[in-house]
């Protein structure tokens, strides 16, 4: 076969599609991959693309086309639906000699075409996952994710809370745990005192966001985060009685998908940093009041280690069921 046409929405790309692009790239002189995108798209088109891109930009046989999904329609019957899109694939690839597809659609559609369906793998054995699945479970499907792909779907955790209520310790015993990374407080590498510029936070904002950015994309599944950026806007704000505007701009780039507000009812520490010991309970309701202040739920952590373990861990777990 001189050309050849994949279509689907690959969102997201995963093991089966770069199979069957594998496939059909070895039976024909010229292959167009198309992405189809509608406003709806719970993944952005863009990155998707990306996505495809990095796996398969680089081979000089294979052309990535993102078309604009404006001739579906799944109210119909597949006869009728699969006459829509041939419509659509006569004018916008004419050229083509077949096309290559393990969906149902197949048959409907080639009949319309007046065009050979390739058929790979239609029964999913040899790569028996969806998209819908990986969306809906990304964790209990990773191993079919791409690599470039898996930290869109890596969850993030953050540990949150003052000062020496356990959160280091945790972070390192949960990825230990999860056999996965974590993302330390790197103030604690920076700063040598509480007497800090606004310079001197902004830096540590830029230095934590980048922190949890990279670790994204070598985590496996989870990432574990010991502070975020609201916390290093609340230690501004009572040190200096003023956050850096930066510091909220950088917060909008991380999204966790669970807090865990980690409560005071354990010892209080020393470390030659931790100068709140007297006021702790102040302190606690801050962080608890700045994610009621922006809509972020939060799992309670209290007790002693077993109970504060079970919490977090049988959390988690449920996370990533």
């Amino acid at each position: 076969m001189k050309k050849g046409l994949i279509f689907g929405k690959f969102m997201p790309v995963h093991r089966g599609h770069i199979a069957l692009i594998e496939f059909a790239a070895g039976q024909c002189d010229h292959l167009i991959v198309s992405m189809n995108c509608t406003p709806a798209d719970p993944i952005a088109p863009a990155l998707r693309m990306e996505w495809l891109r990095a796996l398969f930009g680089h081979r000089k046989t294979i052309e990535l086309v993102a078309v604009v999904d404006d001739f579906s329609d799944d109210s119909l019957p597949l006869w009728e639906a699969t006459r829509l899109w041939s419509d659509f694939i006569r004018q916008r690839f004419p050229d083509i000699d077949g096309f290559f597809c393990s969906e149902p659609y197949g048959e409907p559609l080639s009949q319309h075409l007046g065009l050979p369906c390739i058929w790979f793998d239609p029964e999913r054995q040899r790569v028996p996952v969806s998209a819908t699945q990986i969306r809906q479970h990304p964790a209990r499907y990773w191993q079919y994710i791409p690599e470039v792909v898996r930290p869109y779907f890596v969850k993030k955790i953050c540990l949150y809370g003052s000062e020496s209520v356990g959160k280091t310790t945790l972070a390192k015993q949960l990825a230990a745990h999860y056999e996965t990374v974590f993302v330390q407080e790197v103030a604690r590498d920076l700063i040598t005192s509480n007497d800090l510029t606004p310079d001197d936070y902004v830096t540590i904002g830029h230095a934590q966001t980048q922190a949890v950015l990279d670790a994204t994309k070598v985590a496996n599944k989870l990432l574990i985060c010991d502070t975020d950026l609201i916390t290093t806007e609340l230690y501004a704000d009572h040190y200096l009685q003023e956050v850096p505007p930066v510091l909220y701009e950088l917060e909008k780039q991380i999204t966790y998908d669970r807090y865990f507000l980690l409560n005071i009812d354990v010892p209080w520490v020393a470390d030659g940093l931790r100068d709140l010991g007297h006021r702790r309970e102040e302190m606690y309701t801050r962080f608890k009041t700045a994610l009621a202040q922006r809509n972020i739920d939060y799992v309670d952590v209290s007790g002693d280690w077993a109970t504060r373990w079970a919490i977090v861990t049988g959390e988690i777990d449920r996370l990533l069921a």
